[in-house]
């Protein structure tokens, strides 16, 4: 277990976990455990009165306000369905939730993330979410490079390959903060509660 710790004032924060996409095919973690998991890991903030932090992707129907520039892969372009960047209903409904919408892969870039963490003293992020390679690891990086602690919780976040995941978590991520489980960070989580 390479989780040492969890600040007084962590955030979790869930990337991605709407309509549109927790419900695509994923590896190595089905997007129903990633989602179920990530609940767990959000009654256990809400209950100790920590923010939880829904981020959701969205565009314009027209596209107009893409990341523009030139890549060799396409993007996907194609016409989504209506509520496709709803968060999905297990994470949906807690008024005291934060709920960031972006339009880059990662959290931070153009909207108010790491205001609304300092805001409320946050020192430590836990991530979780889909795609492992892209949102989560775009959000970590740019979290890391913000200053504040960075925990993953390797478990509740998949991707579209596996290979991307285990790259992710096993190259990037010790890079950028700790990794854990879900039970590591709940008992962490727990440590955390008898040391206040």
């Amino acid at each position: 277990m390479a989780l040492s710790t969890l600040d007084p004032r962590s955030a979790l924060v869930v990337v991605d976990l709407q309509r549109g996409i927790a419900g695509a095919p994923v590896e190595p973690h089905p997007g129903a455990d990633v989602v179920a998991r990530t609940v767990e890991l959000a009654d256990a903030f809400r209950a100790r009165n920590l923010p939880v932090v829904l981020v959701r992707v969205s565009f314009a129907a027209d596209g107009s306000d893409a990341v523009p520039g030139r890549t060799e892969r396409p993007r996907g372009g194609a016409a989504r369905p209506e509520g496709w960047d709803l968060i999905v209903d297990e994470l949906a409904g807690h008024p005291g939730d934060i709920v960031v919408t972006k339009r880059n892969w990662g959290a931070f870039h153009g909207t108010d993330l790491d205001v609304q963490l300092r805001r409320r003293g946050v020192t430590q992020i836990v991530l979780t979410g889909i795609a492992t390679s892209i949102g989560v690891e775009s959000t970590a990086r740019a979290a890391h490079e913000h200053g504040y602690h960075v925990t993953l919780a390797t478990d509740a976040m998949s991707d579209m390959s596996a290979e991307a995941h285990h790259a992710s978590v096993g190259r990037i991520f010790p890079r950028l903060g700790e990794t854990g489980t879900t039970a590591e960070v709940l008992e962490t989580l727990a440590k955390t509660d008898d040391a206040r």
